[in-house]
């Protein structure tokens, strides 16, 4: 009871201590040390036992684990998006999106750009990347309040386009191998849920952006973002180079390379960047020197949470809440949706929710004569709906490095397009399902 207490009490505060804007790599060892504390969690190496995990190495391991696999494609998903800023090409295709969907419709144009790089295999912290340059010049252009970039980047890509059928992000190919299903599995329901979610999001989020315009907000600019009008800029055809490369070469690679794929597709796009707009070039090297240092401070932001994550799953009460998560009664489906939704709020991340319930949730209700594909489907969007959280890896680096916003202004909206859209979209797909789709 004391380690479950313990792991609530951690989770609660790690939220409420996100959204005030405490540094994550003083609030996640704290609050992990709670969750050690109550449950009998060894604090240092040499005074746990043989065998047994301890707080600096359960939160070490997820901690460097992470930085060990997503470091490359965070450094260059850093340095494209500011070449992109620094030879103007995300201006030039700024001003090109705008002329042909007019100003006004700035945010569906960033969602539809995160869209399709999301579905094009580029991992989502690329994607936030990527796009977060010509969102803020289409923002600006359209004089829509700044601190509503962070949702249209995080609805465009960890809601309709992650989850979907067909889609070649994690969250869809997880449990494949569980459930020996395909990433189309259940398309018909997916493609219907994915264009309700996509057009209730972005009707909430116009309808936002609509009352805060109201309000006497507008765009405010700050002395560090990138140069804005000028006058030299790359034409469209050159300034779409780049981004071209990247989802180019992340579907030619993916099924060969998986994620490896998406180092040399940035790599590609940040050369592509470079050989096309070379002479519109203004500092290229502080360019890349930038995207280096606010690589570093994305990447350690996110690696904080799985760190925290990792002390959460070495905790007694982690595994008694998942068995009573996997155990309970009613439909399999709901069950397994259920389940994964509550895992991936407690690890702040949907592919964990994932990795840590299918193994249990597959084969008893596979053996139940359960409909894998739907059980895939179900997982796979339940897992995108909780995972949002504050505390999320993906929320805290997109909000803050890369946005430069803070919790307090930005989490809002984000929240209400990245938790309660997809839920709705959870239900509409268990519906469906009731219904013989």
């Amino acid at each position: 009871m004391l380690s479950l207490i313990g792991l609530l009490a951690a989770l609660t505060l790690l939220v409420v201590l996100t959204v005030r804007g405490m540094s994550l790599f003083i609030a996640t060892p704290a609050c992990a040390l709670i969750i050690a504390m109550t449950s009998d969690i060894a604090l240092l190496p040499p005074l746990a036992a043989s065998g047994q995990s301890d707080l600096v190495s359960a939160y070490m391991d997820g901690f460097t684990g992470f930085i060990g696999s997503w470091f490359f494609m965070f450094l260059l998903g850093s340095i494209f998006g500011k070449l992109m800023e620094d030879t103007g090409a995300a201006e030039s295709i700024a001003r090109w999106v705008l002329t042909g969907i007019g100003h006004q419709r700035a945010a569906l144009a960033v969602v539809v750009a995160c869209a399709i790089l999301t579905y094009g295999g580029v991992s989502l912290f690329v994607v936030a990347f990527s796009v977060y340059p010509t969102a803020l010049s289409m923002f600006r252009a359209a004089d829509l309040p700044r601190r509503f970039i962070p949702a249209a980047l995080a609805f465009g890509s960890v809601t309709f386009t992650m989850t979907s059928a067909g889609s070649p992000e994690i969250q869809n190919w997880i449990p494949i191998p569980f459930l020996g299903t395909s990433p189309w599995a259940a398309w018909q329901a997916s493609a219907i849920v994915a264009v309700a979610m996509a057009l209730l999001g972005y009707t909430w989020l116009a309808a936002m952006l609509r009352r805060a315009k109201k309000r006497g907000e507008t765009f405010v600019a700050r002395a560090d973002d990138p140069t804005v009008r000028r006058d030299d800029l790359p034409a469209p055809w050159r300034a779409l180079i780049g981004p071209v490369l990247v989802l180019a070469v992340s579907f030619a690679l993916h099924d060969r390379l998986h994620t490896s794929a998406l180092i040399l597709a940035l790599l590609a796009g940040a050369l592509g960047v470079m050989a096309g707009c070379w002479r519109h070039r203004q500092t290229p090297s502080k360019a890349i020197a930038d995207g280096s240092t606010g690589a570093l401070i994305a990447i350690g932001n996110t690696a904080a949470v799985v760190g925290f994550g990792a002390v959460a799953k070495a905790a007694p009460a982690f595994m008694v809440a998942v068995n009573a998560l996997t155990h309970l009664p009613g439909s399999g489906v709901g069950t397994a949706a259920l389940a994964v939704s509550v895992i991936a709020a407690m690890t702040g991340s949907a592919s964990g929710g994932q990795a840590i319930a299918l193994p249990l949730l597959a084969p008893a209700f596979l053996a139940q004569g359960v409909n894998p594909d739907q059980l895939h489907r179900a997982v796979a969007i339940s897992s995108g709906v909780l995972d949002s959280l504050p505390h999320n890896g993906y929320v805290v680096t997109t909000i803050r490095a890369i946005c430069n916003e803070t919790h307090r202004d930005a989490y809002a909206p984000v929240g209400a397009l990245t938790v309660i859209v997809p839920a709705l979209g959870l239900l509409l797909c268990l519906g469906l399902f009731a219904l013989g789709l």
